[in-house]
């Protein structure tokens, strides 16, 4: 059956195929990107064959300038058509990296280039996005995803020193619940494709500032990170200054949201940077922190309760100091149940992508999406090429300046986020675990 996702497809593979042409006689890249088959060593017993930017997971960490012309030459050595999404940057719809938008796919064995000016700055990622429907080997499971850091024109950091953290978790599979949907369960966890102790430590020295970017880039899993004897002082979400910068005892994030956070290093000894939840950290999602001069085994202390609150980032009471007027757009998220041992089907307002609605934005225009979710899971919902502002969660007061392109929805309730309709071009929501975006969980904004 020839579905319109399907269809975006193998047009988008033509118009790639076309790019590799004017690619050919142009100047050297500024970063070039291949996509190609690897085999992940997790640890000594655990291995993984998948796809992967440049032969490692995560990928190259690649850092740009704001605003400072940037040509990314992308080679898909492998046999299926792919595509890169450029994950927190404003870009045209035919460079973003969704064929939903209309991005054209980079066909097997193709090579294609872009041109663009990197902005906002900040901590950004740059992904697959694919569907894999069943085989979660593919897509947003697999090694595709990398770190990218849009360094600003006035960045003037107050550290020692930058670590770059990525979550993953790998060898998942379908296992039914109680309610007899079908879930994806995994085998392990890693941070930067390594499983707890099979890594290298990271070394820092007493009195250092470090400043960890964290991602997780997980296909479905919200994770919660700790490291005993330290805190960290949280200064951006999703890539976006925080207007109130807090010290927090752990940090979550669920698929696709970054953190960055700078941490004092005056604990001296050897210790666990892990996943706070027992049987995630068992199956290897931690890394080791050791001091200059320290020894031992690493030492991992259990908190006794998962923390997290959006709010205590944010400032309070309403800053639409403008007086502009503000469309409320109302979203609701279900699932249809079709059958027990068969996936749910996902829709918003009732309805599946390809089949769901395309709201029409008016450029310039502010507007708010009420999010309502109506079904009994958490939900991170992202939004392509713009950033918005989280502006209400659940029935508490209003609130204003945490700025995100990723928001975990919770179960049966509601969140509120603005943006201004300032990119023009088709703009692709959707919820980011890779197994829901698959059974429809997407929708496209067009411009007027």
């Amino acid at each position: 059956m020839l579905t319109r996702r399907r269809f975006t497809q193998l047009s988008g593979m033509a118009a790639g195929s076309m790019l590799l042409g004017a690619a050919a006689a142009a100047a050297a890249p500024d970063i070039t990107i291949e996509i190609a088959p690897y085999m992940l060593e997790a640890s000594p017993k655990h291995h993984f064959r998948t796809i992967a930017y440049n032969g490692q997971v995560p990928g190259p960490l690649l850092r740009m300038r704001q605003g400072q012309e940037q040509t990314v030459e992308v080679r898909n050595l492998t046999a299926d058509p792919e595509v890169l999404h450029w994950h927190g940057l404003f870009l045209p719809s035919q460079i973003d990296g969704a064929m939903e938008e209309g991005t054209p796919m980079i066909a097997p064995r193709a090579t294609v280039r872009y041109t663009f000016k990197p902005d906002p700055p900040g901590f950004r990622w740059f992904h697959t996005h694919t569907f894999a429907g069943k085989n979660l080997g593919k897509a947003q499971y697999g090694g595709q995803h990398g770190f990218l850091m849009i360094e600003s024109r006035e960045h003037a950091g107050n550290y020692d020193r930058e670590v770059f953290i990525g979550l993953h978790d790998w060898g998942g599979h379908f296992a039914g619940g109680d309610d007899g949907y079908m879930n994806p369960v995994y085998d392990v966890s890693t941070i930067n494709g390594k499983m707890l102790g099979a890594g290298d430590p990271v070394r820092v020295k007493q009195g250092e500032r470090v400043l960890i970017h964290v991602l997780n880039s997980s296909p479905t899993e919200v994770h919660w990170i700790a490291l005993p004897g330290h805190s960290f002082h949280v200064i951006s979400l999703d890539g976006n200054s925080v207007p109130r910068p807090q010290t927090v005892s752990m940090l979550r994030l669920a698929p696709a949201e970054r953190v960055s956070a700078v941490v004092e290093m005056n604990a001296p000894g050897v210790w666990v940077l892990g996943e706070v939840r027992k049987h995630v950290q068992e199956a290897g999602m931690g890394i080791v922190i050791e001091y200059a001069t320290a020894a031992g085994e690493p030492v991992w202390k259990q908190p006794d309760a998962l923390i997290w609150d959006y709010r205590q980032f944010s400032a309070l009471g309403n800053t639409n100091q403008s007086g502009d007027e503000v469309v409320r757009i109302a979203l609701d998220f279900d699932s249809k149940f079709q059958g027990h041992g068969n996936e749910e089907l996902w829709r918003i307002n009732g309805k599946s992508f390809p089949n769901t609605d395309e709201p029409i934005l008016k450029t310039g225009q502010r507007y708010r999406l009420v999010l309502r979710n109506l079904s009994a899971d958490d939900h991170p919902m992202h939004l392509h090429r713009h950033t918005f502002e989280v502006r209400k969660l659940g029935g508490a007061s209003e609130m204003n300046g945490l700025r995100k392109d990723v928001l975990l929805v919770p179960a049966r309730s509601t969140a509120e986020v603005e943006f201004v309709a300032d990119n023009p071009g088709r703009t692709l929501f959707h919820c980011h675990q890779q197994d829901h975006m698959d059974r429809g969980f997407m929708m496209v904004f067009r411009y007027a």
